[in-house]
C-alpha cells in the first residue's frame, strides 16, 4: 500500500486495473542550505558510486541519509549498509581510498547548485558512515514500534528523527569523507 504523496507509475495493466511501480516519495529531500537533493537524485548519485564498490567486491544492501545541519558548514551523510559480493561473512576490510571515491562519485553526481555550495564551503564533505550488517533491521524494528506495518516497510531515504537516525549512527563501523576535489 502506498501512502499519499508516494509517485507512482503505471507500468501496464492487469484486466482494466492498473499496475504500479513505486518511484519515489514526494518532497524527500536533503538540503543545507539552499541546496535541495530529491530522493531520485540522490539515488541516481548512489548508483555511481556502486560502480565503484563492485570493482572491489562490495555490495550495496541498504542505505539512508541526514543533512547534518548540527556541523559548520553542514553536511549530507549517508549510511551505508555493506557485504562482500561473493562472502557469507560481515567482516568488512573498507578500504579508505575506495569509500573516499564513492563520496567523490555521490558529490560529483549530485547538481550544480550542491557542488557549487561545496566549492565554495557553505556545505561540508559528504561523509559516508558504513554501518553493521543488520543495522537497518533495527531501524525497521524501531519504525514497526512506532506504528509502521512490517509488511509495508521500506527504508527511508532521509532520515530525520533523532531516534533513528541514533540507531543506525550506534551501529557505525567506518566513517569516510569526501576530499572535496570537485571538478
Amino acid at each position: 500500500m502506498n501512502r499519499v504523496g508516494d509517485i507512482l507509475k503505471v507500468t501496464g495493466f492487469h484486466n482494466k486495473s492498473p499496475k504500479f511501480q513505486f518511484v519515489e516519495r514526494q518532497n524527500v529531500v536533503l538540503s543545507i542550505d539552499r541546496d535541495k537533493t530529491s530522493e531520485a537524485d540522490l539515488s541516481k548519485a548512489i548508483k555511481a558510486a556502486e560502480i565503484e564498490l563492485e570493482t572491489h567486491g562490495f555490495l550495496l544492501t541498504s542505505y539512508s541519509s541526514f543533512a547534518d545541519t548540527w556541523s559548520i558548514p553542514g553536511r549530507y551523510i549517508l549510511f551505508w549498509e555493506l557485504k562482500l559480493r561473493d562472502s557469507n561473512t560481515d567482516q568488512l576490510k573498507l578500504d579508505s581510498n575506495t569509500m573516499e571515491q564513492c563520496c567523490g562519485r555521490v558529490e560529483e553526481s549530485l547538481d550544480f547548485i550542491y557542488r557549487l555550495f561545496r566549492k565554495m564551503n557553505l556545505i561540508g564533505p559528504l561523509e559516508i558512515r558504513v554501518v553493521k550488517f543488520g543495522a537497518f533491521d533495527e531501524l525497521m524494528n524501531f519504525f514497526v514500534s512506532r506504528g509502521a506495518a512490517p509488511l509495508q516497510y521500506k527504508t527511508p531515504c532521509c532520515l530525520k528523527i533523532k531516534e533513528a537516525i541514533e540507531i543506525v549512527d550506534s551501529r557505525v563501523v567506518g566513517k569516510f569523507f569526501s576530499n572535496g576535489n570537485l571538478a
